[in-house]
């Protein structure tokens, strides 16, 4: 009696593991079915200028891990970042050839098998891709990296959030530790992290005061809701901000502080705090100005975010897709096969008026 139950058990270990071998086999297949899909891509097979950005076709579709996110995308995002690494001078380097760009937006098309936030169909933006870039018209993403993205947005929409608006609440918010009823400068505020953070300084009951470069940007900025914009490109900008005293800033976001650093410093409110987002050179200034009022500057880079950061954040962010106040403003839309020229202008526009976005696909 003892031996058949052993038997029967068996036999039922060995169904089991049966089973076992064809649900392996048949996630192999279809993994292999996933890895011979093919599609269109940008390249940069040499660091270098935008004439290195090359569409390739018949690229292999990413091979999905446990935890990741398959999403076909629609459209990118293109930030100055994107330039840097293109260039090769950025501090930590993709191996090449790669796919640049870092934020996205489309549908989710595979989930990993370790994978529960999302499901087929979901529609979602990405931001800060790890091993594939966004200017191509699939990217595997970690789920931690991919987050809801509300029917209220299109997809170029969707793919100017990233970057801008997570840099802005972390410098904002996190860096800048600003409250309701602050007085925030935005120095720069006509760009896609200017407007975000315009935009996030209003949401959360602050008076903001921007700055640009054009007619067209100082019309942008005020229609998001700055209290009061200045031409930073009107020599005499600087001197009417500086006029009173009264009106100083606790919380300055600085774009380009390489030029305006040393202005800021003059600009701030005791205890105030100068946050650097941006900077393209060399800068002089006199740390006197900051002894007396104990004021501070403080870097902002958001790849130095923690994961307790990061997920913060895009709680936030989330959040205020659902709640309106994030509201991506496009500038320009380039078809994929002028990406290079999308890099060219978003550091080489004689003004900025919000997002640069890369339609992928139709």
């Amino acid at each position: 009696m003892t031996g058949n139950i052993c038997k029967i058990i068996r036999n039922k270990n060995n169904i089991k593991d049966k089973l076992k071998v064809l649900v392996l086999n048949k996630i192999m297949i279809s993994g292999s079915r996933m890895s011979s899909r093919a599609m269109r891509a940008v390249y940069v097979r040499k660091f270098g200028a935008v004439d290195q950005m090359k569409v390739e076709e018949n690229v292999a579709v990413p091979k999905l891990e446990d935890k990741q996110v398959l999403v076909k995308l629609y459209a990118s995002g293109v930030n100055p970042v994107d330039t840097y690494i293109r260039s090769g001078q950025y501090g930590k380097l993709p191996t090449i050839p790669y796919v640049p760009g870092k934020d996205g937006a489309g549908l989710v098309d595979a989930v990993g098998s370790g994978a529960t936030r999302f499901k087929v169909g979901d529609r979602v933006f990405c931001s800060q891709t790890v091993r594939y870039g966004t200017l191509a018209e699939f990217t595997a993403m970690d789920e931690d990296h991919v987050f809801p993205l509300a029917d209220s947005l299109d997809f170029a929409q969707g793919a100017a959030i990233g970057i801008p608006y997570f840099t802005a609440y972390k410098a904002l918010l996190l860096k800048g530790r600003a409250k309701k009823g602050d007085r925030v400068l935005v120095h720069g505020a006509s760009g896609s992290v200017g407007l975000a953070a315009v935009q996030l300084a209003k949401a959360y009951g602050m008076t903001v005061v921007g700055t640009a470069g054009t007619a067209e940007g100082l019309e942008l900025v005020s229609s998001q809701g700055a209290d009061a914009v200045y031409n930073h490109r009107d020599s005499s900008y600087m001197d009417k901000l500086k006029k009173n005293p009264e009106t100083k800033f606790d919380v300055i976001l600085e774009m380009l502080s390489n030029v305006n650093l040393g202005h800021d410093l003059e600009l701030m409110k005791p205890k105030g705090r100068t946050i650097i987002i941006g900077c393209r050179g060399p800068v002089t200034i006199n740390p006197r100005d900051m002894m007396g009022p104990e004021t501070e500057v403080i870097g902002c880079a958001l790849f130095s975010s923690t994961p307790e950061e990061w997920n913060l954040i895009g709680e936030r962010v989330a959040e205020g897709i659902s709640s309106g106040w994030v509201k991506p403003v496009i500038n320009k839309i380039y078809d994929l096969h002028k990406a290079g020229e999308a890099h060219h202008d978003v550091i080489h526009s004689t003004g900025a008026k919000g997002k640069l976005v890369v339609r992928v696909q139709e």
